[in-house]
């Protein structure tokens, strides 16, 4: 059985999810049903939780992977991502998280210097002030990065419209595509009005 980037994505989730709170519960191995309730021990006693996906999946935990049935597997490390992308997306829905998370993308991919850094701060704020949901209705200009046409951001991820990430990873890559750094950038939005 095969299914879709975006259903694998969602199952992806739902593991994570129900991962979660098999972890959380400090439990090692679980297998149940999925809509059940089941009982599982802890430090305070007995806890019982509803696991949340369908029906006719089953999860086990096993040597660093999810099972959930039905021929579907999720790697525990994927899981750990999955989690840490929406933890940036919740983070990156304020201007000063959006920052934070741009700098962590800046750090990790591209290195570059802390007055790049400073660099794509005024452009941006100049720009949108960080906000994710910001569109020109004269242009068209829309996100963090101000992309024009929007779509462009399709590149990266088809969820710009509600995913700040998505913005920012591709306004820094345009940004390093077409000017290779954000200081030159900055300076194209001087001298041009545009970037």
């Amino acid at each position: 059985m095969t299914f879709s980037p975006r259903r694998k994505r969602a199952v992806v989730l739902a593991a994570a999810f129900a991962f979660t709170i098999f972890a959380s519960i400090d439990t090692t191995y679980a297998q149940t049903t999925f809509g059940e309730e089941v009982s599982l021990a802890n430090n305070t006693g007995v806890t019982s939780v509803v696991a949340p996906l369908t029906p006719s999946a089953a999860l086990t935990i096993e040597s660093g992977a999810v099972s959930l049935g039905d021929g579907v597997a999720a790697d525990a490390g994927e899981m750990a991502l999955v989690s840490l992308e929406a933890r940036q997306v919740e983070l990156a829905k304020t201007p000063a998280g959006a920052q934070q998370v741009a700098i962590q993308l800046i750090n990790t991919t591209y290195h570059w210097s802390k007055s790049q850094i400073s660099c794509l701060n005024t452009l941006w704020s100049g720009e949108s002030h960080w906000n994710y949901k910001a569109h020109n209705y004269y242009s068209g200009a829309t996100g963090i990065a101000q992309a024009m046409p929007a779509n462009k951001m399709d590149v990266v991820a088809t969820d710009w419209r509600t995913n700040p990430v998505t913005q920012i990873k591709w306004g820094i890559r345009y940004i390093f595509i077409r000017y290779g750094t954000p200081c030159k950038a900055l300076s194209r939005e001087h001298w041009a009005g545009n970037y």
